[in-house]
């Protein structure tokens, strides 16, 4: 497939990202919107270390100057925090179940598509690898949202 149709299912997948974002409610973006901002700051500066000791790649880039990872961070990671919290936060369990979903739909299905498409690929990571790194994220977000975003939230909007 080629980088022109690449970019624009990248951007398309950014976009409607962001229009999920808006059903999230004002409510849930105030009080999520800390966890999941720190989640993508945390997936931005995983790839910048993953590129260099090469665990992957990307090479397809919406600009050719931004990291290829920036439309996936500021759309799909940023929006998918906010919803899986929404819906799971209160509920350890339920939490860990969506997110070990979410994470492995990413590391197989999603990765196998862009890796045919030639938008990413691994190189000396495994999916299952990836799959357990996307898991481990997801426990620092929840404590991320536990120890301080419930804190930040409480403390400016209640």
């Amino acid at each position: 497939m080629s980088h022109k149709k690449n970019k624009i299912y990248i951007f398309i997948l950014m976009l409607v990202s962001w229009l999920f974002l808006f059903f999230a409610g004002k409510e849930s973006l105030k009080k999520y919107l800390p966890a999941s901002m720190f989640m993508s700051l945390l997936v931005y500066s995983e790839n910048i270390f993953a590129e260099r000791v090469k665990w992957w790649t990307i090479t397809s880039r919406l600009f050719p100057k931004v990291n290829g990872i920036m439309p996936f961070v500021i759309g799909v990671f940023l929006s998918g925090s906010v919803w899986i919290l929404k819906f799971t936060y209160k509920n350890i369990y339920l939490y860990l179940f969506v997110n070990i979903l979410v994470d492995t739909f990413f590391s197989y299905p999603f990765y196998s598509l862009f890796k045919k498409l030639g938008v990413w690929k691994l190189i000396r990571l495994k999916q299952y690898q990836l799959s357990l790194l996307f898991f481990i994220k997801s426990l620092l977000m929840y404590a991320f949202q536990k120890y301080i975003g419930d804190r930040l939230y409480s403390r400016f909007f209640i």
